[in-house]
């Protein structure tokens, strides 16, 4: 007999990067690991190498990647036929520094992607600023291939590069091709499920951990940049009637994220596709076939298809992504 589905929390996989700092530690509940910069949390993933386990209940410690082999339906509902696995990489950055000058391909640049894989398209939203924090999204006007490969060997890349500096709740969407980077800042991240990164430039830094600098893409990064793609700025957020005090930060192929702030009860979820639930603030529970499930600051939860809408019930002021999956659209 199956074990039932039911509202799914996950536990956060740190990563260390050169780049980063100790500030997920104030965001998220699981200690951090000692004694070194932890740049991400990745908070679901459907990777190999890092799959997400199950905080709670029943179906503790098992994998999202084993729930979609075993539920695909259950989760996915009408998207099940699209997708083997899930299709979405959910993340918090700790930027203390500036990361690498980078760039990810499209979904059809197939010989740039490990088989098996997508194009990374995603996207930003601002949870923290410091004095430093800055922006690098989209090449300005006047950059080509030539100049741009020249920036590089005289170290002035970060003057070809569009820049501004963040605002807490801004909302920054890179779609491949677009060149990017940021410090200073921690961010929420959505993205396809994809790992592919072509460095271009990493500002001569070396790696303490390996005491060497850390390997450039330059070749593969010029293949998959789109210079038509311009100067990035921050989205305008439209809101959304159907949810009381939501807006929408993004609404593309890959994803759509609603931000929610409220104090009284609102319908989460979807019928017949998933919903996630990211909570930035504060805490509230839902109730599901006579049980409570609770999602406070820095916790993720995944209702499957399944289950469609629910009631979420804040204890006081509560903030929340909410992101659906869009029909998969066939080329």
């Amino acid at each position: 007999m199956k074990i039932p589905i039911y509202p799914l929390k996950f536990d956060p996989i740190y990563q260390y990067r050169l780049w980063g700092g100790r500030k997920l530690e104030n965001l998220l509940s699981k200690p951090l690991p000692a004694d070194e910069p932890i740049g991400e949390a990745w908070i679901l993933s459907d990777r190999k190498d890092h799959s997400s386990q199950v905080l709670e209940g029943d179906l503790k410690d098992i994998t999202i990647t084993t729930l979609m082999e075993e539920y695909r339906y259950e989760i996915m509902g009408k998207n099940g036929l699209d997708y083997d696995r899930f299709p979405l990489l959910l993340k918090y950055l700790d930027c203390k520094e500036v990361l690498s000058v980078q760039v990810h391909p499209s979904d059809n640049q197939k010989d740039l992607l490990p088989d098996g894989d997508t194009g990374k398209t995603e996207a930003w939203i601002v949870l923290e600023t410091t004095d430093d924090s800055i922006i690098y999204a989209g090449l300005k006007e006047d950059t080509t291939k030539e100049n741009l490969l020249e920036s590089i060997k005289d170290k002035t890349v970060a003057n070809r590069l569009h820049s501004f500096s963040p605002k807490k709740e801004d909302a920054i969407f890179i779609h491949s091709g677009t060149f990017h980077t940021l410090g200073g800042t921690v961010v929420f991240e959505v993205q396809e499920n994809s790992d592919t990164t072509f460095r271009l430039y990493d500002w001569d830094r070396i790696d303490a951990k390996t005491g060497k600098p850390r390997e450039l893409q330059v070749e593969n990064a010029m293949k998959s940049i789109d210079f038509k793609q311009g100067e990035v700025e921050p989205v305008i957020p439209v809101v959304d009637s159907a949810i009381k005090n939501a807006e929408i930060l993004f609404d593309n192929d890959h994803f759509k994220l609603w931000r929610i702030k409220n104090r009284e009860a609102f319908t989460v979820g979807f019928k017949d596709e998933p919903a996630v639930l990211v909570c930035i603030d504060g805490k509230g529970s839902l109730n599901y076939n006579d049980q409570e499930y609770h999602i406070a600051k820095g916790e993720v939860m995944l209702i499957p298809a399944i289950i469609g809408q629910l009631k979420l019930h804040p204890e006081a002021d509560i903030t929340l992504f909410q992101i659906a999956i869009p029909d998969k659209k066939f080329i």
